[in-house]
């Protein structure tokens, strides 16, 4: 057993009967969300499909706080159980509890852990949200059985300015290597997205969409300019396109692509003009590498009116209710 990891016992009982279990990170709970209540809600969230504990989550707490809980309740409502990934005083807690989430979101002083980070984070006693590629790291770490669905927002990918400055995110090799399904709503819109979806055919990792064949982008719908390698119908069909995925690559994973709610979805014109607009702003400032993200992030946020707040929200409790579908599908069938 390694000793940096613990894993909390309903995930353990839950994969150990072959119940279902959908992984969450927590990266969106420690970094980039208002440490402020939720001024209004996703329109998504009146949908009769989102459970009663998604919209209490947000009730009475700061926005970054809830989402812990409400992806948890998200994921509860379909029948499934959540671990929710992070590291806790030099820990990897694959499974937080309630208590345990809204102490890593209080905390100040916080990392924003990758996989590349989790050793030296554990070494030095630290606390952080996991990423989409440590998150991925602790589902193979998990025990007994390895987690095999993992939802999350939009991954990373190629960043604009590839060819001046190579920067690609560390989460595409996680996918690839991790064994996972990774549900997603396709990349950041801040990235290069025809890039990262060329990457990501020359990876190998397969992009399936759901009720569509073509990749989303993040916030906003895509268009078939961007498409999938195949589609499935419905969580069923993605289960049984995922069991087949593995009778041939065990090890490898692949991608449910999901497209945003359409009442919370933006127009790509609108997302498309603010990060040109942010472009420009780091360009003007010299701003390059990591901190450029914070700055299209900010100049998204400006352009939408705050309607990217609610879009996201929608995104990543859609997406933990689509996880929890086809793990419940996925268990269900025969092995």
């Amino acid at each position: 057993m390694n000793e940096f990891v613990r894993i909390a016992p309903e995930v353990r009982d839950a994969l150990a009967a072959g119940r279902p279990v959908v992984a969450l990170e927590t990266a969106a709970v420690t970094h980039g969300l208002p440490r402020e209540p939720l001024a209004s809600e996703p329109r998504f969230f009146a949908d009769p499909s989102v459970c009663e504990g998604v919209r209490a989550a947000f009730r009475g707490r700061p926005v970054h706080a809830a989402l812990g809980h409400a992806l948890a309740a998200a994921v509860r409502g379909e029948g499934a159980v959540p671990a929710t990934v992070g590291v806790l005083r030099g820990k990897l807690v694959i499974g937080l509890s309630a208590e345990e989430t809204d102490e890593l979101a209080a905390m100040r002083e916080v990392r924003k852990i990758s996989e590349r980070d989790i050793a030296a984070a554990c070494a030095d006693g630290a606390s952080g949200g996991t990423t989409v590629a440590a998150t991925i790291l602790a589902c193979r770490l998990a025990t007994p059985t390895p987690i095999r669905i993992f939802a999350t927002g939009g991954i990373g990918g190629v960043h604009r300015g590839f060819a001046a400055r190579p920067d690609i995110s560390a989460d595409l090799m996680a996918i690839r290597d991790g064994g996972t399904m990774v549900v997603t709503a396709g990349a950041k819109s801040i990235l290069d997205l025809p890039a990262t979806l060329e990457l990501l055919d020359t990876l190998g990792i397969p992009t399936v969409g759901l009720g569509r064949a073509h990749f989303p982008l993040f916030l906003s719908p895509g268009s078939a300019a961007l498409p999938t390698n195949a589609s499935a119908a419905d969580a069923d069909a993605a289960a049984r396109i995922f069991a087949a995925h593995r009778s041939f690559y065990p090890d490898r994973g692949m991608l449910l692509c999901v497209a945003p709610p359409e009442s919370d979805a933006l127009p790509v014109e609108t997302i498309e003009s603010a990060v040109a607009e942010g472009m420009r702003e780091c360009e003007r400032r010299g701003i390059h590498g990591p901190e450029v993200t914070p700055v299209l992030l900010a100049a998204v946020a400006r352009a939408t009116g705050g309607a990217s707040l609610r879009a996201n929200l929608a995104v990543l409790v859609h997406n933990a209710m689509v996880g929890a579908r086809v793990a419940v599908r996925a268990t269900a069938r025969p092995h």
